[in-house]
């Protein structure tokens, strides 16, 4: 193992409140952080961010009161910047750690909003204040472009409450009451505060973030998200989809944003029109559903949860009963199931297969879930295999190759690091079967979480921690893994390694449709 790379340590957390009342608002209550009145406007910001940058890398939160640009925003609500704009050619300064943020203040039942400030040297009132809301930030106000520089290059957020909306501009005689609303917003975010500063990574050696490798996207879902795109391309939207493509909300967006509808049955599909069928594969009773309503069909099933159909179905024919080892709640085993119901059985866990039966004994197979677990589901067809020793096993491991891989690839990783963040979303068997892997690990076992984005993570968790792995399962989009790396990086110095374990190659052809 290499030895952490050497940095300087960060000097004591600031926090930055341009007027007195914000600062009053504040002292006290943001643990060891020192609350310092910097002043209002730009040339003010730029004096006190300079004095504080004098002593080096530090984390600085700059906080205090703005004015809403977004008519959605209200008195009183919170806006973490995830960027700063300035109204002049300056280039945008990137907040990588505000959605972290953002879910700390949304716990507290604080109304939050993440997005970006504008920081502007004058104020900005009328078609000027609607243009920059056009635009799409979500407040304006006079200092956290040029406090920035206060960090010196160290970890940087900034917490603004609104004062002032675009209905309610600021010399209004409301405003002192919003004013009040704004500032008691302020010390109620405080716990989150605390929260961000304690997750900031001081100490003299870098922390360091191992991703497993592989990770993300496996051949299966990018082919299947490449051929929903490529029937919008090919045939304009809509594009009707059955169920989600992938388990993945942030591809499910994506393509909706491109004009994908998604639904839950064929019923739903208008007559004739141009319907995919997900990744998870589906029952023959689907089709000829889809048959029956003339929908134009694009069959987007993984290649591997095929193949687990046509093993069943060639059982299930020879007159054999098949124990499914999987999830009876997930979407590939209801469409598997669906090939022979009366034929099927569904075994979910080590009990179940202590006591399942068959109508011959001597005439039993077992088929997998694709996205199981490989060592839960072994220990199932161990038991299987002991209570029926005629059964027939498949010719190839039925979870598929893209699952194993990434599991045997966050074992080695979860071994050496103190903390576990697998990106994936919550209805994602194989990111779920990786964080409960990762959680196996290790005595005491290493803590591992799943996180649907970076958004997912909680700050404390980080308190502490020196190595952190970070996976993704396989419909989670790489991008997202970028975002947890960059916020990571966004809270102290980080040394990025890879673990690998393996590489992939697969490359799966695309159905006629749209190739």
């Amino acid at each position: 193992m290499t030895a952490p790379r050497r940095v300087p340590a960060l000097g004591p957390p600031v926090v930055c409140a341009p007027l007195g009342v914000e600062r009053a608002a504040l002292r006290g209550v943001v643990g060891d952080a020192a609350v310092v009145r910097t002043g209002m406007g730009p040339a003010r910001a730029r004096a006190s961010a300079a004095w504080i940058a004098s002593g080096g890398p530090r984390p600085v939160l700059v906080t205090g009161v703005a004015g809403a640009l977004d008519p959605a925003v209200r008195a009183g609500d919170l806006v973490v910047a995830d960027e700063i704009r300035f109204t002049d050619f300056r280039a945008p300064v990137p907040v990588p750690t505000a959605a972290p943020l953002a879910t700390a203040l949304r716990r507290l039942g604080l109304r939050v909003h993440l997005g970006p400030i504008v920081s502007s040297p004058t104020v900005v009132e009328g078609a000027r204040r609607a243009g920059l809301g056009r635009e799409g930030a979500l407040a304006v106000d006079m200092e956290s472009g040029w406090l920035a520089e206060a960090s010196a290059g160290g970890p940087f957020a900034v917490v603004r409450a609104i004062v002032d909306t675009p209905e309610a501009p600021l010399v209004r005689p409301g405003t002192p009451v919003r004013g009040f609303t704004a500032l008691r917003s302020l010390r109620r975010a405080a716990p989150a505060l605390r929260e961000w500063f304690a997750a900031v990574w001081d100490e003299p050696a870098a922390r360091e973030v191992v991703l497993a490798e592989p990770r993300s996207f496996c051949a299966g879902v990018e082919r299947a998200i490449d051929i929903v795109d490529r029937a919008l391309d090919r045939y304009g939207a809509p594009v009707y989809v059955r169920r989600q493509i992938v388990h993945n909300a942030h591809v499910v967006r994506r393509l909706t944003e491109r004009g994908a509808v998604f639904v839950q049955e064929v019923a739903e599909v208008p007559r004739g029109a141009t319907c995919v069928l997900a990744a998870h594969g589906v029952s023959p009773e689907v089709r000829a559903q889809a048959e029956a309503r003339d929908l134009a069909v694009i069959d987007a099933t993984c290649p591997l949860v095929a193949k687990v159909h046509a093993e069943v179905k060639r059982h299930t024919g020879r007159g054999e009963t098949v124990f499914l080892i999987g999830h009876s709640d997930h979407e590939e085993v209801e469409g598997t199931v669906g090939e022979a119901p009366a034929d099927i059985v569904v075994v979910e866990d080590e009990a179940m297969a202590h006591t399942v039966t068959a109508r011959d004994p001597g005439r039993v197979a077992y088929a997998m879930q694709t996205t199981l677990a490989v060592d839960e589901a072994e220990r199932i067809a161990e038991v299987l295999r002991g209570r029926f020793p005629a059964i027939s096993a498949p010719r190839r491991d039925d979870i598929c190759y893209a699952t194993t891989n990434r599991q045997r690839a966050i074992r080695a990783v979860a071994a050496g690091t103190d903390l576990v963040l697998v990106v994936g979303s919550g209805n994602s068997s194989n990111s779920r079967r990786l964080a409960e892997v990762a959680g196996r690990v290790g005595d005491p076992p290493t803590p591992a979480h799943l996180v649907d984005d970076v958004g997912g993570i909680d700050l404390a968790w980080l308190r502490g921690v020196r190595r952190i792995g970070v996976s993704a399962g396989a419909s989670a989009p790489p991008e997202l893994v970028d975002e947890v790396v960059s916020c990571l990086s966004g809270l102290g110095p980080v040394a990025v390694t890879t673990t690998t374990t393996g590489t992939e190659d697969v490359v799966f052809t695309l159905p006629k449709e749209v190739s």
